[in-house]
């Protein structure tokens, strides 16, 4: 779609291709096309005057990234389960660590958890027997991060973030659809634990009633759905400025989508952590060239100082790898 709106135009205006190309995205998978092509003009711009991506959001806070490690859910979803699970990343040396803790780990595994979606007082305990084990396992020099309830009620969890508060967890993840903004605010008015959501949300217009009333604690924008490293820096600056917010980073996919988040981390302000999803993926380092060896390191990235990304494609391995060729 937007071949015809760009092809032939100079790629250093990024700004003018970008509002070309603006009207025809929109919030979860219609913000990839646009962020996307972003993300590639802006490596063309620091490869071109010989910057790394970083000096073009103003420079960088940091010279490593934190990162938070999404964790897969055990096939027995059990206390001990989990406890494991999260050992295994410790292990790793991950520092940060997140896992999916949903009211369908509950369903037809603990009778009297649920009725219907609503979380009994006996499905709160088993959760919070989850976070209990996990947390005497890992001890709490380890952050925490809590993702994936499911379809709750604002009720249940506000019931359920009391109830996890005695864990001093980082956050509590996407509880209500961002979209509700007035059921995340109720939740983040009556529970201590930090709310966070917006992975799925399209540009800083997008954002602006999450942030202006204060509807979660931290915001946790995509760049390869909220319009690329531009746009996502300008939704940290104006969360930052507008209501004392800090952002982590969500990120799922490639090591192209993950350098260019370690770029903008390193250049937002109030900054707390960046996902890696690809942990269990053998070959997913190989799919470009120039990525630093060991990539983490006690829990950190380092930002690169090559010019634009800091990587380049490779295509060998991309082909082979590829889901549809």
């Amino acid at each position: 779609m937007y071949k015809g709106l760009i092809l032939g135009q100079n790629p250093l205006n990024v700004d003018k291709l970008f509002r070309i190309m603006k009207p025809f995205a929109g919030h979860g998978r219609e913000g990839g096309g646009i962020s996307a092509i972003e993300i590639a003009l802006c490596d063309i711009i620091g490869k071109v005057y010989g910057v790394p991506l970083y000096q073009l959001l103003g420079g960088k806070y940091r010279d490593k990234i934190r990162i938070y490690a999404d964790t897969p859910t055990p096939k027995e979803p059990t206390p001990e389960g989990y406890a494991e699970k999260v050992l295994e990343r410790k292990r790793m040396g991950m520092t940060f660590i997140k896992f999916d803790m949903g009211i369908n780990i509950l369903r037809n595994r603990v009778p009297g958890s649920l009725i219907g979606n609503q979380l009994t007082d006996k499905g709160i305990a088993y959760m919070v027997s989850i976070v209990e084990a996990i947390r005497e396992a890992v001890g709490y020099e380890i952050p925490l991060a809590v993702d994936h309830f499911g379809p709750l009620s604002v009720g249940d969890c506000i019931r359920l973030g009391n109830a996890l508060e005695r864990f001093s967890l980082a956050w509590l993840e996407d509880m209500r659809p961002w979209t509700d903004i007035e059921g995340n605010r109720e939740i983040t008015q009556a529970i201590r634990t930090p709310t966070l959501t917006g992975e799925d949300i399209f540009s800083l217009n997008g954002f602006r009633e999450l942030i202006d009333r204060r509807a979660v604690r931290i915001i946790h924008p995509d760049l390869l759905t909220a319009g690329g490293v531009r746009e996502t820096k300008k939704i940290a600056n104006y969360a930052e400025e507008k209501s004392m917010m800090p952002t982590a980073l969500h990120f799922a996919g490639s090591p192209i989508g993950f350098m260019a988040s370690v770029h903008v981390a390193a250049a937002i302000h109030d900054f707390i952590a960046l996902e890696h999803h690809a942990l269990d993926i053998p070959w997913w380092k190989d799919l470009v060239i120039g990525l630093p060896s060991p990539l983490i390191e006690d829990g950190y990235v380092k930002v690169p100082d090559k010019p634009g990304l800091g990587v380049d494609l490779n295509e060998k391995v991309i082909r082979e790898h590829l889901r549809y060729p």
